[in-house]
């Protein structure tokens, strides 16, 4: 092409471009477009919107590296679990249609058993983590915790195998079988299921976690657990999973929750298979590493520590190596605790954080140093 049809060609092109917008801004002036979502969006809208959505988190997930752990049990359940509480109201779940209300929203929430399939696992990730405009859809409440949006993608890629047996057994668990376990917490105003909600990640008086990349709360005192649950309520603790559960509770729900939990007999701890790994964490967690400015782990999370700090003895080693990576890789630190935390963490080696995870992970709880 020459210059001049070059030039011709751009000329038209921005003339299309302006009569384009000019023709957009008189429809919006005019008020002609029903925006009511009873009545619908007009097929080339509808079109141009959804070609519009995929473009666009095509682009963005181009370079997100996906984790090979996808299809781990744990992660699996921690994101069903997330699932229940927060998605199956607008999307529905195998066995349950979503809210009716929800329905008349427009767009209405897809059912995802369908849809999931259409898009790749980095794609469905960043849908997660930062939501769609304009469709209902929010971002992930706790932006730095990519770990949990994962859990939640993992869960997803499970979803269309389920039917509402399998379904219910992977994010509800042993809900269905309160009348054994007598899992409600009383609070100032009654009868609150707070318990119905937690044990799906944490367990509850018939067995621990169903999880291990969420901490074991039995046998903790109730004062750090009450701490826990308010830095969550008050967003000063980072968890899209945790901030929506705790929201819905009020301070003497809370308190009552932590003291059922504190309540509780610790499961038996599992044993590690190497020595060698639990002789290093020992010595690091009794004794610190001088050279690197770790302290001794014992002086906090001992039994004889303050009542605020958690006990480590008998917790799940995966919990602990990823809280301490999530903190050493730059999570912000916002309770009194993590400010203490967050230094030592990043001053730690992944020997280091595997040792010690595997060590505490195998004392007897209660057994502390």
């Amino acid at each position: 092409m020459s210059g001049g049809g070059l030039r011709r060609f751009l000329v038209w092109a921005l003339a299309a471009l302006a009569a384009a917008a000019a023709g957009a801004l008189l429809l919006a002036w005019s008020g002609l477009y029903n925006i009511a979502a009873s009545s619908g969006h007009w097929r080339v809208v509808e079109w141009f919107l959804a070609f519009g959505m995929s473009n666009s988190v095509e682009l963005r997930a181009h370079a997100i590296e996906v984790p090979a752990t996808l299809d781990d049990p744990n992660l699996v359940r921690l994101g069903a679990a997330h699932f229940q509480n927060g998605c199956a109201l607008c999307h529905g779940a195998p066995g349950a249609p979503p809210d009716p209300t929800v329905q008349r929203m427009l767009p209405s929430p897809p059912d995802l058993a369908d849809v999931v399939p259409q898009w790749r696992d980095a794609e469905l990730f960043w849908i997660v983590k930062h939501g769609i405009k304009y469709t209902g859809m929010p971002a992930w409440l706790a932006q730095q915790r990519d770990d949990e949006v994962w859990a939640v993608v993992a869960f997803l890629k499970r979803l269309p195998q389920l039917d509402a047996e399998a379904y219910r057994a992977l994010a509800l668990g042993e809900r269905d079988k309160r009348k054994a376990g007598g899992w409600h917490v009383a609070s100032a105003e009654g009868a609150v299921e707070a318990v119905g909600m937690c044990q799906r990640c944490h367990g509850a008086a018939q067995a621990g976690s169903p999880s291990n990349l969420v901490p074991l709360l039995h046998g903790q005192s109730r004062a750090f657990l009450a701490q826990a649950l308010t830095a969550y309520a008050q967003g000063r603790r980072a968890s899209g999973i945790m901030q929506t559960v705790v929201a819905e509770l009020n301070p003497a729900a809370i308190q009552n929750l932590a003291k059922y939990y504190s309540e509780l007999r610790p499961p038996a701890a599992p044993k590690s298979v190497d020595p060698r790994a639990l002789q290093r964490g020992a010595t690091l967690a009794v004794r610190g590493d001088p050279r690197a400015d770790i302290p001794a782990c014992t002086s906090c999370h001992g039994d004889g520590a303050l009542a605020i700090y958690p006990r480590l003895a008998g917790q799940h080693a995966r919990y602990m190596a990823g809280r301490l990576r999530l903190w050493k890789q730059g999570m912000t630190a916002v309770t009194p605790t993590e400010k203490i935390m967050v230094p030592i963490a990043r001053r730690m080696s992944d020997q280091q954080i595997n040792d010690l995870a595997a060590y505490f992970a195998a004392l007897t709880p209660q057994e502390g140093e």
